[in-house]
């Protein structure tokens, strides 16, 4: 599947998800604490794309959770599908409307720092390391939420995963 119809495929899934347009998305205020939304377990599916334009089904259990300081943030984001698992851990720490921390690939080993903003139902961080350049996307709307990950320079070109609560 062409990069250009992958796109298009991982939007459709994202709108659906939220249930709203970009403009909605974007006109909402931002809450007082935004990862509050977000606490909790969460189980979902989603698509992995790959350079050659394959594509594969994930399953995926998520659950986020405050660490002692109130404004730090772990993400941990287990998937399998046909070729393997997945298993992502972020600390995010929130700093006004910003974000800093780490992020890692568990199963594969990449990690590196990320820099982000939180949005108005959510937060986009970009990754940095040695051997990863990432954008990843997490947006929550009630008892759903999506994460969307670009993959800048790897075989990988996104992974793209609807969730819901419990």
């Amino acid at each position: 599947m062409p990069r250009t119809i992958f796109a298009f495929v991982l939007m459709t899934l994202f709108g659906m998800a939220l249930g709203s347009t970009p403009n909605t998305v974007d006109a909402a205020p931002a809450a007082a604490k935004p990862f509050d939304p977000l606490l909790g377990w969460w189980k979902g599916e989603g698509r992995l794309g790959f350079e050659n334009g394959k594509t594969e089904a994930v399953k995926c259990r998520a659950t986020y959770k405050l660490l002692n300081d109130s404004n730090v943030l772990r993400q941990l984001v287990r998937c399998a599908s046909a070729s393997g698992k997945v298993e992502i851990e972020s600390k995010i720490l929130g700093d006004g409307d910003l974000l800093s921390g780490t992020w890692a690939e568990r199963t594969h080993k990449i990690s590196g720092q990320l820099d982000g903003k939180i949005l108005p139902h959510g937060f986009r961080v970009f990754v940095t390391g040695q051997e990863i350049q990432a954008n990843m996307t997490v947006l929550v709307r009630g008892a759903r939420h999506v994460i969307e990950i670009q993959f800048l320079n790897s075989a990988l070109v996104g992974l793209t995963l609807v969730f819901n609560r419990g």
